[in-house]
């Protein structure tokens, strides 16, 4: 059928609809496109508040709000993108080991720091909750925010928490710490490679420790670090603080 025929029968989107739903592609080309117009944007007006990640889901959601698609469907044709994660979180090891010396030399301030990173995290979490009248099960979904998404959705499962929330303020937290990340350790004037490293991946986990390689090889290896040992620190802290609200 003649497709501007049938957006003339069927409504446009209708035929849109149709197509992520018998296009096995459909998902991952919507967000491959917006992602690409979103770093397109970022390059040509070089601010951090066009962060891509955060344009290619702002664009998702228009098209599949306007096109009536519900997330089953995208998701569908999404999936084949989280066939990269893996290879992507075991890259993050190349620049660890690069810079494995290093980090032996400065042990002590690493765990101390993600340590820190880790349990400020919680404690501000426990404290705004507290003050804004959560739920036990409102508080300990937000309570794995700043580490990564497999380790967030169990620790929030375990403890009680909505799931589908935990993944989203997870997103939100990494997209605010790619964004202003380097901005706030340009004015509290953390120049330490390892400093900024380590507050990017233990506050912002792999979104942050994106931005944290385009800071710098040494930023980008303690950041990969601090993922790993911030979410195990996190595992262990967070049924401390689940029993505190």
């Amino acid at each position: 059928m003649d497709i501007t025929a049938d957006y003339k029968e069927r409504g446009e989107e209708a035929v849109i609809a149709d197509m992520f739903e018998t296009s096995v592609f459909a998902g991952v080309s919507l967000s491959l496109i917006a992602y690409a117009a979103g770093m397109m944007l970022k390059k040509k007006f070089k601010t951090a508040l066009l962060n891509p990640l955060l344009i290619s889901i702002a664009v998702t959601i228009a098209v599949l709000t306007a096109a009536d698609i519900d997330y089953e469907t995208y998701s569908e044709g999404a999936k084949y993108l989280s066939w990269f994660l893996t290879p992507a979180t075991v890259a993050l090891a190349v620049p660890l080991y690069e810079k494995w010396q290093l980090l032996k030399d400065n042990a002590l301030a690493v765990a101390g720091g993600i340590t820190a990173g880790v349990v400020t995290s919680l404690a501000v979490t426990f404290a705004l909750s507290w003050i804004m009248g959560l739920t036990h099960a409102q508080y300990v979904t937000m309570l794995p925010k700043s580490i990564t998404t497999a380790i967030g959705m169990g620790v929030s499962e375990e403890l009680g928490g909505y799931v589908t929330i935990t993944v989203a303020v997870i997103v939100i937290t990494g997209v605010m710490g790619n964004m202003t990340g380097e901005a706030v350790c340009a004015v509290l004037r953390i120049r330490e490679p390892i400093s900024k490293g380590l507050a990017m991946g233990t506050s912002a986990h792999a979104i942050g420790t994106a931005k944290a390689m385009e800071m710098g090889e040494t930023e980008g290896a303690v950041a990969g670090l601090s993922i790993a040992v911030s979410g195990i620190i996190t595992v262990v802290f967070a049924s401390l603080f689940a029993g505190l609200l």
